[in-house]
């Protein structure tokens, strides 16, 4: 849990840094690649993580621009470019809106009372999460997965 908005902020940086890496290495062609039948496609599963950072944050009352809506882009630019602006949105609102204090008021999202902190820390979770099930999808598109934690197989092998 974090303690001050530096703390999240500097986490935050790293992990949409991150995130934003896998955005940008996505092709329009692999946004079809499914695990399996009936499951998220790759494409599904971006704009999941562009909108979650919106959806999780305006509705603990941080107002800011940010990408929503159901309907997936069919390009992979523009949900790389989505991401982008509402990441740098998102660190100019919270800069501005929040502070320290922020961080342990009670904030209702999706019908759960929590502080904002363990809001904040499922935010990232979250993106971390979904970030490893895109990288697993972009192998079995053939693309190359850029390094998160060090250098990826393919980034190793060169």
């Amino acid at each position: 849990m974090y303690h001050t908005l530096e703390e999240f902020l500097q986490d935050w940086n790293y992990e949409g840094g991150a995130t934003q890496k896998i955005l940008d290495a996505l092709t329009d062609e692999s946004l079809s690649q499914a695990v399996a039948p009936g499951h998220r496609t790759l494409g599904e599963l971006t704009w999941h993580v562009v909108t979650s950072v919106h959806l999780f944050l305006s509705q603990a009352g941080l107002e800011f621009e940010g990408a929503s809506g159901e309907a997936v882009p069919a390009s992979a630019k523009e949900m790389a470019d989505s991401y982008r602006s509402t990441n740098e949105n998102l660190v100019t609102a919270i800069k501005a809106q929040w502070n320290d204090g922020t961080l342990k008021e009670i904030k209702e999202v999706f019908g759960q009372q929590m502080p904002a902190a363990v809001l904040l820390g499922m935010l990232n979770t979250h993106q971390i999460h979904h970030r490893g099930q895109m990288t697993i999808l972009m192998r079995q598109a053939g693309l190359k997965v850029p390094g998160v934690y060090g250098p990826s197989k393919e980034e190793w092998g060169a």
